[in-house]
């Protein structure tokens, strides 16, 4: 039955062309604009991490100047050089990482090929199997390499080709920043969308092709990227241990509520004794926050993506309401057809479902033309200056949203059309004619 409902479709969309051209443009567009706006809204607000995002957390401390302190006010987002040493010191997490981000001067062995700078990152030990960074060779250092502060380094598989031609290079010395470090692993193209671990740096930023130990950074005083705040007169070197300055990330793991409410009430606990001693401007201010809540806070997906979803979703509603006339228009127009069906023995549910099938088929093509639009506005958001166009693409799951969307929007806007054209009397209809 359904394949003769197909049939009948067909013949009727053939035999009203013009009309039909229209609506499958009205539900195209609509399709098209919206699905080209949802793209970018859904892989701007994906999860960078799936299946570790709630066990990874971001802490917040408030060390400031009593200054300005307002009860309830959003902490500092990232930690003084003190506050995060102390902290992986104590090691009250199931893994934690401390870092920031810098750039360094590398200067190539290789002949032909001239010193060049490149993004790194100074973490500590944890850092890899906390983020399920990808290696092709070797491995991360151990905390002993930490403690010994270790001339040794992770490098990515872009920069190993770059420097050596190969990526079997654990065991090889590169030279940076004038010091000789050891390679002891080649990781994967491993950059995660948004750079959650590290937002001051962008959260579209470019992966970090380098990782050195974070006691080895300070050895050797790398620089740092990214957001610095500080406060008093310490005129010193604000990347110091001691100087009243904001600066770095730090991040636990954490492998159930009941570990993260601990992790809470120590950071609450620290706080409130650096208060009591003066080290604290502030009463206790703290924030841990999983990777979802922390992109949230941060308001990481931009408010324009948002507010174009919004306006596109409202012109397929507009696309609709178009298509729900036209599709009246058509149905109403072919009361004879429908009277004499009635007259044979058809029932008003089986009126109802060829019309519906009718709608459907519009759908489909209307689908089909919206992904090809959708297809054009992606290509066009990615020639865009926005540090987040590259990854506007339209995975699977996207391109099966578009034609669930068409084919749903158009069942919606043929419901009532349907619902009218079945309750046509067929008595009415065989006298007329």
């Amino acid at each position: 039955m359904f394949g003769y409902y197909l049939d009948l479709a067909r013949r009727s969309l053939r035999r009203n062309l013009g009309l039909t051209i229209l609506m499958i443009v009205a539900i195209g567009f609509g399709v098209g604009a919206s699905m080209t706006t949802l793209t970018v809204l859904h892989v701007l607000s994906a999860d960078p991490i799936p299946g570790k995002s709630h066990q990874l957390h971001n802490v917040q401390l408030d060390p400031r100047e009593a200054d300005g302190y307002i009860m309830g006010q959003e902490p500092a987002n990232q930690l003084t050089r003190t506050d995060a040493e102390t902290l992986l010191r104590d090691h009250k997490a199931d893994r934690q990482a401390i870092m920031t981000g810098g750039s360094v001067a590398i200067e190539p062995q290789r002949p032909g090929l001239s010193p060049f700078r490149i993004h790194g990152r100074w973490t500590s030990t944890e850092f890899f199997p906390m983020f399920e960074v990808p290696f092709l060779k070797g491995a991360g250092w151990t905390a002993d390499d930490d403690t010994a502060h270790a001339r040794v380094a992770v490098i990515s598989k872009p920069l190993a080709e770059k420097l050596f031609g190969s990526i079997d290079v654990v065991g090889f010395t590169m030279r940076m920043e004038g010091t000789e470090i050891r390679v002891l692993g080649v990781i994967d193209d491993w950059h995660p969308e948004p750079h959650f671990f590290d937002l001051s740096m962008g959260a579209y930023t470019a992966a970090e092709q380098l990782y050195v130990p974070w006691t080895t950074s300070r050895d050797l005083k790398l620089g740092h990227d990214g957001e610095l705040t500080c406060w008093g007169d310490d005129k010193g070197d604000q990347l110091d241990a001691g100087a009243p300055c904001i600066w770095i990330q730090y991040w636990v793991e954490l492998a159930s509520d009941a570990k993260a409410a601990a992790y809470y009430d120590y950071l609450v606990n620290y706080s409130r004794e650096q208060f009591r001693k003066g080290v604290y401007g502030r009463p206790p201010n703290v924030r841990l926050r999983d990777v979802t809540e922390w992109l949230d806070s941060e308001n990481v997906v931009p408010s324009d993506a948002k507010l174009q979803t919004w306006v596109a979703l409202s012109f397929l509603v507009v696309c609709l309401v178009n298509t729900v006339g036209l599709l009246l228009t058509k149905f109403l127009r072919r009361s004879a057809e429908i009277g004499v069906r009635r007259a044979l023995g058809a029932s008003r549910a089986s009126i109802f479902t060829q019309l519906i099938v009718e709608a459907s088929m519009i759908g489909f093509v209307g689908g089909a033309f919206g992904l090809v639009l959708a297809w054009l506005g992606l290509w066009a958001v990615r020639h865009q200056p926005t540090n987040y166009s590259a990854l506007a693409e339209l995975d699977l799951p996207m391109l099966g949203a578009t034609f669930a969307i068409a084919l749903c929007s158009s069942v919606i806007a043929g419901l009532l059309p349907a619902w009218r054209g079945c309750q046509i009397a067929p008595a009415l209809q065989l006298k007329s004619h």
